[in-house]
């Protein structure tokens, strides 16, 4: 198990073109960073470049996107990317998305012209592709009762942005018949918002997906339509309609009642973004908190590993004077402990992220408060931040060049995030 003296994290950074792999460890406090070597480019087009699974026994791993062949190699191909990936609580298991086609949100190799995958994958060693399943038509979010559950089905949901769905997946290794297999697909679509004529697809936009064990419910964000549908996850129907604007993502607090959107308003200020954070409870379906935070986008959040604070990275979005006016070096941290109540502990200043997404990282302690890792794209650099004062304790150089794309790897055990 990884602590406070001794963890190794795993950054990958892209340009959108090729990417490279750095990996920095700790051993007893002192920190050093190693660079993965750079191979040739695959050769492989889109969506079939090989995709950068993580590090084991100091090996890339990765996979081949048209075979589902898993191979180990002391380099990284140029071109290999990172996929959006969650893991399985308490399991091996890591569920990688497959977004499909930019354009047309489809895998044509794995899924012809009805929707793009998901692979699962198990990082045991030997690492093994478990099944690649066909689901809707991408981007993907998925979530996904725990075995815990009281009465619920052990399943998968993942949601579908260009359908406007979401596939419910089998995920019960005794039952042979539905184990990892598509048993449905839920509609999204408000008939009193969309006046298309189809089911599916429709302009639901799914995108922030949350199972809360305190309601026994599933709350998808459907951006297209600014509500929360809730879905009964026996029935696999939506019951409720939660109205909520200016939100992309959701975020589930550790005891399960509250569910917290994150968002950006672009359009009611031409020379300023407005970052919204809302809390919704999630017994009485009401809004109960509401900040908004000039001139910020938030990028990623996430709690600590008690739920007492909030960590939101800024990134960058907009264009013009917009652009030029965002925070892109900040880190607010918010204190959680007494939900929906949110009040700002402090704003830390970090590195730059010119770029959309940057994601945030925790190392896992228990009973002490965790480290906290962000990294800063623009710089090539890396925070790391004592989650106990919350100030920065290091800054070190990660890569020579500036990277449009960021991700951690959540392949070994020790380290959480998104």
């Amino acid at each position: 198990m990884q602590n406070a003296g001794t963890w190794s994290l795993v950054c990958y950074m892209g340009d959108g073109t090729t990417g490279s792999v750095s990996v920095v460890q700790s051993d007893n406090a002192e920190i050093s960073v190693k660079t993965v070597p750079q191979g040739a480019l695959s050769g492989k087009e889109g969506l079939y470049k090989p995709l950068f699974l993580g590090i084991s026994n100091n090996s890339v791993v990765s996979m081949d996107p048209v075979s589902k062949q898993i191979s180990n190699s002391a380099e990284l191909a140029a071109d290999a990317f990172a996929a959006y990936a969650y893991r399985e609580p308490d399991s091996e298991r890591i569920w990688f998305m497959n977004d499909g086609d930019k354009k047309t949100g489809n895998d044509e190799i794995n899924c012809g012209d009805n929707g793009s995958t998901v692979t699962i994958i198990s990082s045991a060693d030997p690492a093994q592709v478990i099944k690649t399943i066909c689901v809707g038509r991408g981007h993907h979010v998925t979530t996904a009762p725990s075995a815990s559950a009281p009465n619920v089905p052990l399943r998968a949901f993942v949601s579908n942005l260009k359908d406007g769905s979401i596939s419910v997946v089998g995920n019960d290794p005794s039952d042979a018949a539905t184990y990892l297999q598509v048993i449905t697909t839920i509609s999204l679509r408000d008939a009193a918002r969309d006046p298309g004529d189809t089911e599916i697809p429709n302009d639901a936009f799914p995108h922030g997906m949350e199972y809360s064990a305190a309601t026994g419910k599933i709350y998808c964000l459907n951006n297209g339509y600014g509500t929360i549908a809730v879905i009964d996850p026996l029935s696999n129907t939506v019951e409720q309609s939660i109205e909520m604007e200016v939100s992309s993502n959701l975020l589930l607090s550790r005891d399960g009642k509250f569910v917290i959107g994150k968002g950006a308003d672009r359009k009611a200020d031409p020379e300023h973004v407005v970052g919204r954070l809302t809390v919704v409870d999630m017994v009485s379906g009401a809004i109960e908190k509401v900040i908004d935070i000039p001139d910020l986008y938030p990028s990623t959040y996430r709690f600590n590993a008690d739920g007492s604070k909030l960590y939101v990275t800024s990134a960058a979005t907009g264009k013009d004077v917009q652009r030029s006016n965002l925070k892109k070096a900040s880190l607010f941290i918010y204190d959680a402990s007494a939900l929906p109540e949110l009040a700002l502990i402090k704003e830390v200043e970090v590195g730059t992220s010119d770029c959309g997404r940057r994601p945030i990282a925790f190392l896992e302690e228990q009973g002490q408060e965790p480290s906290v890792f962000v990294p800063n794209p623009t710089d090539g650099t890396l925070s790391i931040i004592d989650g106990s004062s919350d100030t920065v304790v290091h800054t070190i150089k990660i890569a020579d060049q500036a990277a449009s794309d960021f991700a951690f790897s959540f392949w070994g055990e020790g380290i959480y995030g998104a």
